[in-house]
């Protein structure tokens, strides 16, 4: 059961243009393996607005997260462009690499870039 909530998850959630706060998510579910995900949205004045609204969600099907930190994405889809950055202040920064490979399975004709500089 928690293996086909986790399935249903889907990797990456971000708004479609503009810079804004992002976490990377390590989804779970009961014996089930786990799930890493992005979410980034501009409404989100703090990194535990996304974790916290995430996580409540999450828990509607049986499943938890833990936060493997955050940055900011400048996300620019009239030039195909994401940039990974930055870090939080409560979670850390986020390993921007695996940030960067989940967006490019979503974004494949996107060019996408990280750096650990930045706010």
């Amino acid at each position: 059961m928690a293996g086909a909530a986790l399935s249903r998850v889907p990797v990456v959630q971000i708004d479609g243009d503009g810079v804004f706060k992002y976490v990377l998510l390590r989804v779970r579910g009961a014996g089930a393996p786990h799930k890493d995900v992005v979410r980034g949205h501009g409404w989100a004045e703090y990194h535990a607005d996304l974790f916290e609204r995430t996580a409540e969600e999450l828990a509607r099907h049986g499943l938890n997260c833990e936060c493997l930190g955050g940055g900011r994405l400048a996300h620019r889809p009239e030039e195909r462009k994401i940039h990974v950055y930055g870090y939080s202040v409560g979670f850390g920064r986020a390993d921007h690499a695996v940030t960067t490979e989940k967006l490019k399975a979503e974004y494949p004709d996107y060019e996408i870039t990280w750096a650990d500089e930045g706010y």
